[in-house]
């Protein structure tokens, strides 16, 4: 999406409609009837990845098996934050998007059962820690230019390993 690009460039703020309107080849106007607000034109960036993490909660979720749940999911976000490198440099790297998307309920829901099925039953004090390292340092992955030059399998590769070791039930 062109917006996504732009703002991936040039940071949210730094990013005009005009210049959306402008990469498009269509007037502002144009790109004022699809979307009323630049808040609106976030949601919308975001709202593909909104919707596979709600698909991948729906995979994970009636799984019974502890293992081969997190397993599902840890795939899943992986996946999220590999195929999203570009919308992870936007939402993390933003304060004001990062409280946008704070607010919205659907995407806080969708945050609160990846936490709740990462963390199990009755966590202990090292499974709540274990989980807030994966979850920064998964997000984080996707912007940090140390890994960014790596092909997407290997990255995946690496980070489903890294959160195996780091998430390994006791």
């Amino acid at each position: 999406m062109t917006a996504l690009a732009l703002f991936a460039e040039n940071g949210v703020h730094g990013t005009s409609l005009q210049q959306i309107a402008d990469r498009l080849g269509v007037a502002k106007a144009t790109v004022y009837h699809q979307f009323a607000t630049k808040d609106a034109l976030i949601e919308a960036v975001v709202q593909p990845a909104v919707e596979s993490l709600g698909v991948l909660l729906a995979a994970a979720e009636p799984i019974t098996d502890r293992g081969e749940q997190v397993e599902v999911l840890l795939n899943g976000l992986v996946d999220l934050v590999i195929n999203g490198r570009e919308l992870s440099a936007v939402t993390h790297g933003d304060p004001g998007v990062a409280a946008l998307l704070g607010s919205n309920p659907i995407l806080r829901g969708h945050g609160e059962r990846v936490l709740g099925l990462l963390l199990g039953p009755d966590p202990s004090p090292s499974r709540r820690v274990a989980v807030s390292m994966f979850n920064a340092g998964l997000m984080l992955s996707g912007t940090d230019p140390m890994v960014a030059g790596l092909p997407d399998e290997d990255l995946r590769q690496e980070l489903l390993a890294g959160a195996r070791r780091l998430l390994a039930e006791d």
